[in-house]
């Protein structure tokens, strides 16, 4: 469609022919009653001049000039360009259907994409205002038409905002083209009207399924807002991301259980529309399409026109989502008043554990076990849970240095449990999921492990890192454990809870706020009031260590040190300084060959030689032989700190630096 002339005449370039001046003698009484009006009128002219400039605020000029449909609900200048070129601004506010029509017509066979551009905003603001999924899924076509238009084709520069424009209408339209009145994104093959024609969209079964489960209940991470992690982060590219439930029956021999993932995890995975020959399609008004999914554990990218192009991915969406109704919480304060273990995983995960116990009971991966990335597994403090790390998960995950090197693994356990005991759980978790996973040593990665335990959870850690001989076992008897009066089982359970030897695929530990002389508030006391003592004794202790307590003193009367205590110990008692477990865990170091690191929380001014986190002091944390100790100003919730955060970071770059990847 031509273009309107501008109104105005065009200067004539060349020189002007000068005409003789004649002046008169005597001007007439009427012409000079003129005079000052034409002088009026011309200085009227000259100030209300149609073009202007005015100094205006940079940052309003930026909005304006980069405003879209996304960002405010208005077109972008660009698009409404378009419409002024093409005489079709005022007819698009009357009739949008006919002038979407009237565009869609003018575009040539090989596809205009300027145009392409235009109608891909135009479709979803007409959709948004209709809120009709159809002019959605047209505006994805148009936007993925005008972003890859096949070999010889020509697009938009990469530097035109256009480009980025399209690549989020792409995401944004397909995801509401997709979404039922439910608010659940439903991908299913099929035939989908547009109003210039059809698509036809096919989906394999296979990309429905992650770790061997299928995933389902599909929901749109946009359409959720992140409270409670510090930063959200969206990786930008292409697709639409989403977060879908994955925790069914496993299907396959390779598939991994549902048990072994965090309770109501949520999978992070993205929906790419791969259009065929889209440039042609648009004129035929007919298109050929597939559905892929993806996940971050997958792929980064996906090759389109023999050209990687990056995959959208929303993973602090699916991580909050994952937690926000995670039944963690709850059991904070329920898994340190109760030492049944497997009751706690399973009401945790909702299995029946008892039924069908796991090897690596207490571990929880984020992902399916990837060989070649080092695994950084984290064990949280008392009364407290996996979700605690929440920020620092989040962070290390969308650190892609980081996440293409390590995978995280989380640790749960019953926080009031004798240390060595949890100890032990957390060491024979690690051990079978090494066999298990890597039963023919095949993964050097599986054996460069790092270990980082918050509070409580330090100990725990430390105890993958030393070689304790019998130390503890004499502050329960003199008598060797093999000469006492055991059954098997109750044998076994006390080996694995007071002996205990460097893991030899642990590497790297790191304490953070780890009271490895004592907790000050656990041996705080009054008079003869001990809050240690009374907490202890609301402990419920898990019924086959009331076993091995009833076992040892029934059996071994006179060979015992403990004959004259009636309870076994909780971790509270083991945190009481003075206490001969974490006396005796304290003169132990950590084995050569494992690197240690110390951060450690200290609240307020003065010397921190004598200060704390209110929980901790600084001369139960710091220890001799670490690697590196940072000081960081905190309270004794430091693990989400974001000094914490970037100091492991920094260890983890160091540790993957020394054990480069194997390809």
């Amino acid at each position: 469609m031509p273009t309107e002339p501008i109104s105005g005449s065009t200067p004539d370039l060349a020189t002007p022919k000068i005409a003789p001046v004649h002046v008169p003698r005597r001007v007439p009484r009427s012409s000079a009653r003129l005079v000052p009006l034409i002088a009026v009128a011309l200085s009227l002219a000259c100030a209300s001049a149609p073009v202007r400039i005015e100094r205006a605020n940079p940052r309003a000029v930026q909005r304006d000039i980069t405003s879209n449909v996304l960002s405010t609900g208005e077109l972008s200048p660009r698009s409404r360009q378009v419409l002024e070129r093409l005489s079709l601004r005022d007819d698009y506010e009357k009739q949008p259907v006919s002038t979407l029509s009237i565009l869609h017509g003018q575009l040539a066979t090989e596809g205009d994409h300027r145009r392409l551009s235009t109608l891909a905003e135009l479709s979803f603001h007409y959709a948004e205002r209709e809120r009709d999924r159809t002019y959605y899924l047209l505006s994805a076509v148009y936007a993925y038409a005008l972003l890859f238009p096949g070999p010889g084709q020509e697009t938009l520069d990469a530097s035109d905002p256009r480009i980025r424009l399209a690549y989020d209408l792409y995401n944004r339209a397909l995801t509401e083209a997709l979404t039922d009145d439910t608010g659940r994104v439903q991908f299913r093959a099929g035939r989908y009207p547009l109003p210039i024609g059809s698509v036809d969209i096919a989906l394999d079964e296979e990309e429905t399924f992650w770790a061997g489960h299928r995933m389902s209940d599909f929901i749109a991470a946009a359409d959720y807002e992140v409270m409670g992690i510090r930063n959200r982060y969206r990786r930008p590219g292409l697709g639409a991301p989403v977060a879908a439930a994955a925790l069914g029956e496993a299907v396959g021999p390779d598939a991994m259980p549902s048990e072994r993932f965090m309770p109501g995890f949520r999978v992070p995975a993205t929906a790419v529309l791969r259009i065929e020959d889209p440039r042609h399609a648009v004129k035929k008004g007919r298109f050929e399409s597939r559905i892929e999914l993806y996940t971050p554990d997958e792929s980064a990218k996906v090759s389109i026109d023999g050209h990687d192009v990056p995959i959208e991915f929303e993973t602090t969406s699916s991580l909050a989502n994952s937690l926000a109704g995670s039944p963690f919480w709850d059991f904070e304060l329920g898994g340190f008043f109760s030492g049944a273990v497997r009751p706690f995983k399973q009401a945790v995960t909702g299995t029946d554990l008892v039924d069908k116990p796991s090897r690596d009971e207490g571990l929880l991966f984020l992902a399916p076990y990837r060989p070649g990335l080092i695994p950084l597994v984290l064990v949280h403090g008392t009364a407290s849970s996996p979700g605690r790390w929440a920020d620092l998960v989040n962070e290390l995950e969308n650190e892609r240095v980081i996440a293409n090197r390590y995978q995280i693994w989380l640790f749960l356990y019953n926080t009031g449990n004798p240390i060595g005991y949890s100890g032990g759980l957390l060491r024979r978790a690690l051990e079978n999921a090494v066999a298990d996973l890597d039963p023919e040593g095949k993964d050097p990665a599986l054996r460069q492990m790092v270990v980082a335990g918050h509070s409580q959870g330090g100990l725990l850690t430390k105890l993958t890192a030393i070689d304790s001989g019998d130390r503890f076992w004499h502050e329960f008897s003199e008598t060797p454990l093999d000469e006492l009066a055991l059954q098997p089982s109750v044998r076994e359970t006390l080996r694995s809870s007071t002996y205990f030897a460097p893991e030899p695929f642990v590497k790297r530990v790191i304490f953070v706020c780890t009271p490895h002389r004592g907790s000050y508030l656990a041996g705080l006391s009054l008079a003869s009031f001990s809050p240690a003592q009374w907490v202890g004794s609301l402990v419920a202790l898990p019924s086959n260590l009331t076993q091995v307590f009833t076992d040892l003193v029934t059996n071994n009367q006179g060979k015992l040190v403990l004959r004259n205590m009636n309870r076994f110990p909780t971790s509270i008692d083991n945190m009481t300084p003075g206490n001969p477990f974490i006396r005796t865990l304290s003169e132990i170091p950590v084995a050569p060959g494992i690197a240690a690191h110390s951060i450690i929380a200290v609240a307020g001014d003065g010397p921190r030689e004598r200060g704390s986190d209110g929980v901790v002091a600084y001369e139960s944390a710091h220890i001799e032989g670490v690697v590196s100790e940072l000081v960081v100003d905190s309270s004794h919730s430091a693990q989400g700190l974001p000094e914490t955060i970037e100091e492991i970071r920094r260890i983890l770059l160091v540790h993957a630096t020394l054990h480069p990847q194997r390809r």
